[in-house]
Parts: structure tokens; sequence; C-alpha cells
């Protein structure tokens, strides 16, 4: 087995890789590099889900909580930052284990990605298509009104083809780039081990739904008008997540709370589907279905199986 190699655990949201990882971590002498595009902000604690101060003295993790929800962070800002952790870790003598479930951010851990790719960058334009179905079309707009204003004054918000182009433009860090295809190379920083987490869909759904209740009694909706109170709004790129934009509806009276929770519930759903999606094209990923497992250790004796062999 390398030096080198880093343990990465995906799936979908609420399937239990916070519970998993921590678990691989005491295991295998591992500390925790967190892919989750929401957990990285502070004051957020409660909608995304973050570890506990139970668990994360029960595991060292990184990249929770390093980021104002005022301030704007990219796939590049997170790459470089999860990265360094990841060198920490090495250092220490430990295992890296990154644990989440936000797509580019796993892409940007195992490939040579070129963030400077444009026009011909099919995975930067799924992700921009990603966001205009979970954020609408407006979500686009604000983006590239904030990367050129020109631009924004120019193409309509509704016309989600020429905002899509203009920001793939907007990505061009030099006069030429090489085609995205020619990005999807394997890092050469490190090896890499990628389990799959997943469950039957029913049961996977009946997580989400009492998960979203949970979080509801723990005081979603107080958190929320703390955010509020800090400044921040529907139009900061932080309060998009689902939870907190469904919420700010609610606040808004466009409907009332039990309304809100419906929407988070079944957005988190349609969420976690469209993680699966992603998470279903890596060729390389040992999928672990937790629901044909009588226990927590059985599943996760076969995960250091599968990781002592690769």
């Amino acid at each position: 087995m390398s030096d080198r190699k880093i343990l990465i655990l995906a799936g979908p949201t609420a399937v239990g890789k916070t519970e998993y990882s921590i678990e691989l971590a005491k295991k295998i002498n591992g500390e925790i590099v967190s892919a989750d595009s929401m957990q990285l902000y502070k004051y957020m604690d409660i909608g995304s889900a973050k570890p506990t101060a139970g668990e994360r003295a029960a595991a060292v993790h990184y990249m929770v909580d390093e980021i104002d929800p005022r301030e704007s962070f990219s796939v590049y800002s997170y790459q470089k930052m999860a990265k360094k952790c990841i060198e920490e870790i090495f250092a220490k003598g430990k295992i890296p284990i990154v644990s989440g479930g936000t797509g580019l951010y796993i892409n940007s851990l195992i490939y040579e990605m070129d963030f400077s790719a444009g026009p011909d960058n099919d995975e930067y334009r799924r992700h921009l298509v990603e966001i205009s179905e979970r954020e609408g079309t407006s979500a686009l707009h604000d983006m590239l009104q904030k990367a050129d204003p020109e631009a924004a004054l120019r193409i309509h918000p509704n016309n989600v083809k020429k905002v899509i182009r203009a920001l793939e433009m907007l990505s061009l860090g030099q006069e030429r780039v090489r085609e995205f295809k020619e990005s999807f190379v394997k890092t050469s920083d490190y090896d890499y081990c990628l389990i799959g987490l997943c469950r039957n869909r029913e049961e996977l759904y009946d997580r989400i739904n009492r998960r979203v209740d949970i979080l509801i009694d723990m005081g979603l909706l107080d958190e929320i008008r703390m955010l509020e109170k800090m400044g921040l709004t529907e139009e900061n790129i932080s309060m998009k997540g689902i939870g907190y934009k469904e919420l700010f509806g609610y606040l808004r009276g466009e409907y009332d709370l039990e309304e809100a929770v419906r929407l988070i519930k079944r957005n988190t759903r349609h969420y976690a589907k469209r993680q699966m999606t992603w998470l279903r094209r890596y060729e390389d990923i040992k999928w672990i279905n937790l629901s044909e497992y009588f226990s927590a250790d059985a599943a996760v004796n076969d995960i250091l199986e599968y990781w002592r062999c690769v």
C-alpha cells in the first residue's frame, strides 16, 4: 500500500458519511477533510449538519468552519486549502480521509483540474446547469453580475445559454486553454481509494425526512434569523443552500412553516438523487450499500478490507 494514499468517502446527504468517516479514522489513524460545500461556512452549524463537538473530539476535522458566509468561495480555493490540509495530515504520519458529497470538490482532489478551462469545459458547464436547476436562473446571472457587470447588462437573466457561455468565457485565465478532456488526468500528488456510501432509496429518503425534522427542532429557524441579523440575505451564495433558502421564503411570508419544511425535505431528496447521479460516473468507485449490512461494524470492516487491497 502506498504511503501517500487518501481514503475518499463519498455519498448523498444523510447517508451516514460523518459517522462512518469517524469510525474509519479511529481504525486507520486518520484525520478527516470535509468535502461539503456548506460545512466550510462559519455560523451555519445546524443547516449544514456539521459534525458535533463530540464528533470533532472523536476525530480531527478540517475544512469545517473556515469561511465567513458573507465571503465568496470557489472550487479552486477549496482545492488549494484541502490539499494543504491533506499534506498536513501526511506530515503527522496519519491518513487523510476525505468525506463529503460535493462532487466538484471531490473532482478537484482526484483530478489535475484546469480551472482556467473555458469554452470546452463540459464539467464546468454541467456545474452551472446544476446551479440553475437548484437555485434558479437568477443565481447564475448574479454570478455573471459579480464577474462582469457589463456583460450582465447585455444578457437577459432568462437567457440561460448565453449566461452560461459568458461564465465559461470568463473562466479563461490565458489566451488559449487546453481542452477540458485533457484536464481529466488523475492527480500525481497522492493515490486514492474512492468509496461510495449508499442506501436503498426508501431508507435514504426516510433518513432525510427525519433529519430535516431534527434540524428544525434543533433551531434552524433561529439560526437563520441570527444570520439575517449579521447582514446575510438570499443573495449570498451561502444562503442558497437547501434549508436556508426555503426558510427565507417562510420569513418573507410566502408560505407557512409546514410548507417550508415540506419543501426542504423534497429539495433535499432531489439533491441526494443528483449527488448519486454525479458519483455513479466515477469508474473506480467502490459502492457500499449500507442497507445490506446488519451492523455498522460489518460495513466498516468491508471498507477496510477494500482499502487495504487497493
